[in-house]
């Protein structure tokens, strides 16, 4: 049960892929130590610069000879209103007195075109450095880039939040589809419905997903051992893939702070915000987020917000200060354990296996 379509695609092992944490989390070690334990290591690089993706590519490539693959951002039209932006800065403004930052009058903005600009070299390393699978979150590219990326023989990963986007990427080109049930961390890859359209929760995604897709569905959210990958092998998926619980492994790059905010947080401490980032994202309430509140649909789009708010969460991690920091996590942190991956690829395997001799 544990191979199957994907995993002799993708040339793995197991059939569990590690989330592509964007921030700093997914590092070198940690995508490596993913794909040395028989999963697949993915990077996080929606928020790297081309030169970056180019030289952690590189990086891991000294660390694993097994395959791994790599995230990227779709770039999306977005709404740079000088109101929205001035209106942001003010409501900011009194954090920033707390963290004793200085007032920032002018910001600025990139356009749209600089950033599609900065996507399309990503491609390019893609492609160059012959990374053998690629993922997409915020929506799916051009044809262009996915027959560009086909001809070089890459395998294609899309995500996805509703049936709809689902049969999406298939129609598009994906070879497979991540299906992102609403228990997940971080952000919502919704591209076609509206954040509330799109919190189907996992176990009621996967099963009609499978029935309207022919191609690969891959389970996430709010998945941490191996329950919870059988439980999804169960009603038609053919892996998983698993954020929070690579976050707190020994070898990811998040902040301790964060963390230990998992390792200590209960189910009901979580909640949905787009006050840091401008785009919905689930994480661990905070004082931000209780702040932010009131606000939060007010605040200007993803990237513009996130920008905004860059300075805040960066001091608040060289403070040690859990109080304005985006603490994403998904919505069963209990499972959460601090462990290096290694140890948590063969509970998840060990357990898997026990559950499957018990039923079958």
């Amino acid at each position: 049960m544990l191979n199957n379509k994907m995993t002799k695609r993708l040339n793995i092992q197991y059939p569990i892929i590690q989330a592509p944490m964007a921030g700093g989390i997914t590092t070198s070690e940690l995508v490596a130590g993913v794909s040395n334990a028989g999963g697949l290591g993915m990077i996080g690089a929606g928020y790297l610069t081309p030169t970056q993706t180019k030289e952690q590519i590189r990086e891991i490539k000294q660390l694993t000879s097994n395959p791994f693959g790599i995230n990227l951002f779709v770039p999306n039209e977005f709404n740079v209103a000088g109101d929205a932006v001035k209106s942001a800065h003010q409501l900011l403004h009194s954090i920033r007195e707390q963290l004793n930052l200085e007032h920032i009058d002018s910001f600025d903005i990139p356009e749209f075109s600089s950033i599609f600009e900065s996507f399309m070299e990503q491609v390019k390393v893609v492609i160059e450095e012959k990374v053998p699978i690629c993922s997409f979150t915020f929506g799916v590219p051009s044809k262009e880039v996915i027959d560009e990326l086909k001809q070089h023989h890459i395998i294609l990963i899309g995500t996805a939040t509703t049936v709809r986007e689902a049969v999406e990427n298939e129609k598009l080109g994906m070879d497979m589809v991540v299906v992102q049930g609403s228990e997940a961390g971080g952000h919502r890859g919704n591209f076609i419905d509206g954040h509330q359209e799109s919190l189907v929760g996992l176990m009621s995604l996967i099963p009609q997903a499978v029935d309207h897709v022919s191609i690969p569905v891959i389970a996430a959210g709010g998945i941490m051992d191996g329950r919870g990958l059988m439980a999804s092998l169960c009603l038609g998926a053919q892996g998983i893939q698993m954020g929070t619980a690579f976050l707190t492994c020994v070898e990811s790059g998040a902040h301790r702070i964060h963390k230990d905010a998992i390792l200590h947080a209960a189910e009901d401490q979580m909640t949905f915000t787009r006050a840091f980032s401008g785009k919905w994202a689930r994480g661990i309430k905070n004082k931000f987020i209780l702040d932010m509140q009131e606000h939060e649909l007010l605040v200007p789009d993803f990237p513009v917000q996130n920008l905004l708010t860059q300075m805040i969460r960066k001091t608040c991690s060289e403070q040690n200060n859990p109080d304005f920091m985006s603490l994403w996590s998904g919505q069963s942190p209990r499972l959460a354990k601090n462990q290096t991956v290694e140890g948590l690829m063969k509970d998840i395997i060990t357990e898997a296996k026990k559950i499957n001799i018990n039923v079958y």
